[in-house]
């Protein structure tokens, strides 16, 4: 009996879901730099006090610099993404108008119009060479033409394909990809409760020497906490996101709407691909090893990464102010101890409160005691007593 997993993909495509897994094993090498390069002992950033007449800026004098292998993976992973929209393409119209001579093959690509008007020029440019399915009427056609930005009327220019067609052609043509620290928000900490309020969102651009990222009275201390993080420029553009968001935007674009669309024409096929699976081995059977992929993106297990590392330095700073607590030290090991997914998941546990909400209030201190009591037992200590 033949194997139906995932049986919307045919044989022939199969070596798609390789390419996207290659691309998500390269996202991760990004995150793996990154992490390495945000969790630096010195930090990303120094900065320096300048008082004035009545108030103290607090001014950036120095950016530790992006590993230049960063924005190289960058441009390998983008490319690629490319890569699988164009090989399943191609892969389906010599499927359906059977080998292609040379002058034909040469027609073949994906379209990124902003315009419908761009698009017709297209079509009609391959009408004398181009293949069958590239004429007028055809189903390869179609379902072309249902992926073009122009469909996204308020801003083509910011739809996935046309933002991948952007990135690639700049990294192929010109330079690999920008990128640039940026600070993403500013978190005051004198505050008590901790609001949404007191978080201050940064423009979209990259920092710079000498920029001024915060301003307070003379004589008046405001702990806040930084976040920096690392943006793409998209070429020709002001615009500046989040890196890992970018390629994850664009990856999960690729894989759950560009690839079965292309192969399908329907709006989604399921089983989703999965984001990587085992591809530095063979396969007697390729569907099983999809089947057995991760579901997880790498740019997820970054994000979560990040927050869980962030957590933990809040959780032993909390934990350790509390009766019969452990020293910082043995918080900060038993912290280390669990994944990052059990750390997420104790934090799941506490809710926000943006007043004083006795009930939550006190739930919360019920689920610090339980984690308190925990680093406890990691320590080699009872429950509940002083060490």
């Amino acid at each position: 009996m033949s194997n139906q997993t995932y049986s919307w993909l045919p044989d022939r495509h199969l070596g798609v879901a390789a390419t996207l897994a290659h691309t998500d094993e390269t996202i991760a090498q990004i995150a793996e730099i990154l992490y390495s390069y945000q969790a630096q002992s010195n930090g990303i950033l120094q900065l320096d006090e300048v008082p004035g007449p009545t108030h103290s800026q607090t001014v950036v004098t120095g950016i530790a610099p992006i590993p230049r292998k960063v924005p190289l993976l960058v441009a390998d992973a983008l490319v690629t993404l490319r890569n699988a929209i164009e090989h399943t393409l191609f892969t389906e119209i010599q499927h359906c108008d059977g080998e292609l001579d040379e002058k034909a093959a040469r027609t073949v690509e994906m379209p990124a119009a902003l315009t419908y008007d761009a698009f017709q020029q297209w079509v009609k440019a391959r009408a004398k060479n181009g293949p069958p399915s590239l004429r007028r009427g055809s189903h390869i056609l179609r379902r072309i033409e249902g992926l073009q930005p122009f469909h996204r009327l308020r801003d083509p220019q910011n739809h996935p394909l046309a933002l991948l067609a952007l990135h690639t052609n700049h990294s192929k043509h010109r330079a690999p990809a920008i990128t640039a620290v940026r600070l993403g928000a500013i978190h005051r900490e004198d505050r008590t409760p901790p609001s949404p309020a007191n978080v201050e969102y940064r423009p979209e651009v990259p920092l710079q020497v000498g920029d001024v990222i915060a301003e307070t009275p003379i004589g008046r201390r405001v702990p806040v906490a930084l976040f920096p993080t690392i943006g793409i420029n998209r070429p020709r553009t002001d615009c500046w996101p989040v890196l890992i968001k970018e390629l994850d935007e664009l990856s999960t674009w690729v894989r759950v709407q560009a690839v079965p669309r292309l192969v399908t024409g329907t709006e989604s096929s399921a089983p989703a691909l999965p984001h990587c699976y085992t591809i530095n081995v063979g396969h007697n059977d390729e569907r099983d090893a999809l089947a057995a992929g991760s579901t997880v993106s790498a740019s997820q297990r970054h994000n979560d990464r990040l927050s869980a590392e962030t957590a933990r330095g809040g959780l032993c700073e909390t934990l350790s102010m509390m009766d019969h607590a452990p020293d910082a030290e043995q918080i900060a090991v038993w912290l280390q101890s669990l994944s990052d997914q059990e750390v997420l998941a104790w934090m799941r546990r506490l809710r926000a409160t943006l007043a004083y909400e006795p009930e939550t209030m006190l739930s919360n201190f019920a689920i610090l005691e339980k984690m308190r009591d925990e680093a406890r037992l990691h320590a080699g200590l009872e429950p509940g007593l002083p060490s």
